[in-house]
């Protein structure tokens, strides 16, 4: 089973995909470390001040490396709900409360114009809308407090009795 989690930074995909994981013994995937090992990158983007993740090159990647069958792997990204339907089997999209949001991407030392640009993206619900657009079927979790990740390992587990998790 894939599972993506998805989100605007700051929501808490990392910590939710880490836990989900250890919950599940499955395998963990930080997309923007493996497109920094692996050069699945299309530049640098000098006004974010980050690496720009080449979403192709990526699903190939994971397709090759990472088939199904095997055990299940949780793809953490902001960007995973754009891998392909046909490769992802759930899309988790975290969620955050905008004061807790603003106060985190501050914490991480993001500029005012990246700050603003996150909060927007959580208040359009960007990765939800583009995830449902691409046909994923999805989960969405408020991190704003703690998770009860077995209560979702759980959840998963009812909505796709059928896959070994």
């Amino acid at each position: 089973m894939i599972i993506a989690v998805t989100g605007t930074p700051g929501t808490g995909k990392t910590k939710l995909s880490k836990r989900i994981a250890k919950q599940i013994s499955g395998i963990y995937v930080d997309v923007t470390k493996l497109a920094k090992e692996q050069h699945l990158d299309a530049g640098y983007d000098k006004k974010r001040k980050c690496a720009i993740v080449d979403v192709k090159q990526v699903g190939r990647y994971l397709l090759a490396h990472y088939p199904h069958g095997r055990s299940t792997i949780i793809i953490d990204s902001h960007l995973s709900h754009d891998l392909p339907k046909s490769y992802v089997d759930l899309c988790i999209i975290t969620t955050c409360d905008l004061k807790e949001l603003h106060r985190r991407l501050l914490r991480r030392r993001y500029g005012k114009e990246k700050i603003r640009e996150n909060l927007d993206a959580e208040i359009f619900q960007l990765c939800k809308t583009e995830a449902i657009w691409n046909g994923h079927k999805t989960i969405v979790v408020d991190t704003t407090e703690k998770v009860d990740v077995k209560g979702l390992v759980k959840r998963i587990k009812e909505t796709f009795p059928s896959q070994s998790i």
